[in-house]
């Protein structure tokens, strides 16, 4: 029931995030029950049935990931002071956005069975012929239990990855290791090893003390007040409760170029083999989305080099700060658009053309992840809220915001966009050969 409320309570852009995932759900739907359809129509063609159902996986994930970026970004389950007191802790939050993802799911397969028995004739009063009615199966008698079955797979699918990236985390560093003893119950490691009586010498232990000595006392021999020691790490947590960014670059750079190579390797000599090709592009898929975010920092980093201003300084800074957040969605934008390159290649050729199956997949996909990385930019500007709205007190003009978002943007078009295009016609050489 809270999740209702929360969803029909949220404001229009929050509900045509939501809209979008139930429509991208709708069409993995679609596409699932058209691998049904076709199998029950082929019934001798059970290898082509499951490699149709196989392709269906890219359109799923891309269902998935999109269904992520919009629970991340939806400020109904956001953690908020005061809300533990009134039962709605972070696990309760994480419930809701799983719900809240679950029922956004829900609509879009049961929009996806309705038009599919529409466009069957179960609905109305003749089906579709044509290049349809090898997907359809209108003359055969269509099995519901397996319909539901692969429908219900994008739902699971979403909640089972909300629950578990929104799963409530401790934002405190983890114990070094277990706490030892020294001799006579002391706490922390013996260095070395102590003689009988050195425990009780005079300032023998004030050195390995955790706390520091008050100003003032280190020249006398006078022990004074002891005072904490300073926290090394006061901003521990955004304020949505989610953990920052690191400090340091990325370090999944080298991985992602290594498996980018090796994704182009396994592709070359694919010999336009389906399953190879899919698992070609799954390794370099994989790879963009390890090296994009390192890809992001060195960008931000080139930003400022030079003497930079105060424009480039945090536009560069921003770059840095949100590459991991920005630099995966890139990754999966630079994946998509390298395939779709190497396909229309493909598909130039001697192979088939495309049908509308393959263009309503290829559209799905595409728009998944056009849509997954302005969610992920809107996710970026809710985190900075505080810092953008400090930066307006202290007098900084909105255009100078503006003109620092355009500069990013500018960068990162600048650094991926070649890169993409390299990846693609590397990708298709092997098709021209």
């Amino acid at each position: 029931m809270l999740a209702l409320r929360l969803t029909r309570a949220a404001r229009p852009a929050v509900q045509l995030r939501r809209l979008l995932v139930a429509t991208a759900t709708a069409g993995t739907g679609f596409l699932l029950l058209s691998c049904l359809g076709y199998a029950l129509d082929h019934p001798g063609s059970a290898h082509a049935a499951t490699l149709r159902l196989v392709w269906c996986a890219v359109p799923l994930a891309a269902t998935v990931y999109l269904a992520l970026a919009v629970a991340r970004t939806d400020p109904a389950t956001r953690p908020r002071p005061g809300l533990s007191a009134a039962g709605l802790g972070p696990a309760r939050l994480m419930a809701v956005s799983a719900l809240t993802t679950t029922l956004s799911c829900a609509l879009g397969s049961l929009l996806a069975l309705l038009a599919f028995l529409h466009l069957r004739g179960d609905l109305t009063g003749l089906p579709f012929d044509g290049v349809a009615a090898g997907f359809l199966a209108a003359g055969r008698p269509f099995p519901f239990p397996a319909a539901l079955t692969l429908l219900t797979l994008v739902p699971v699918t979403a909640s089972v990855t909300v629950a578990l990236s929104l799963r409530p985390r401790d934002p405190r560093p983890a114990a070094p290791g277990p706490r030892r003893f020294g001799r006579f119950g002391a706490y922390g490691e013996v260095r070395g090893r102590e003689t009988f009586g050195a425990y009780g010498r005079f300032g023998a232990r004030r050195g390995r003390s955790t706390t520091a000595p008050a100003p003032g006392t280190e020249a006398s021999g006078e022990p004074g007040p002891e005072l904490p020691a300073p926290d090394p790490a006061p901003d521990s947590t955004w304020a949505d409760g989610t953990p920052p960014p690191p400090r340091g670059a990325p370090s999944g750079l080298p991985w992602g170029i290594t498996l980018v190579t090796a994704g182009l390797a396994v592709h070359a000599y694919a010999a336009r083999q389906n399953l190879a090709v899919l698992g070609g592009w799954l390794l370099i898929a994989i790879g963009l989305v390890l090296a994009a975010p390192g890809l992001t920092h060195l960008c931000g980093l080139l930003l400022q080099c030079t003497r930079p201003g105060a424009l480039r300084l945090l536009s560069g800074r921003v770059l840095m700060s949100e590459a991991t957040r920005i630099g995966r969605p890139l990754g999966v934008v630079c994946a998509v658009v390298s395939a779709g390159y190497a396909m229309t290649s493909l598909y130039a050729g001697s192979a088939a053309a495309f049908g509308p199956l393959a263009t309503l997949g290829a559209l799905l996909v595409t728009g998944c992840t056009v849509a997954t990385l302005l969610t992920a930019a809107v996710e970026t500007r809710q985190c900075r809220a505080d810092t953008t709205t400090a930066l307006l007190r202290l007098g900084a003009p909105p255009s100078m915001l503006r003109v620092a978002a355009a500069l990013r943007a500018a960068a990162l078009l600048t650094l991926f966009g070649p890169l993409t295009l390299a990846v693609a016609a590397l990708a298709a050489l092997p098709v021209g050969r």
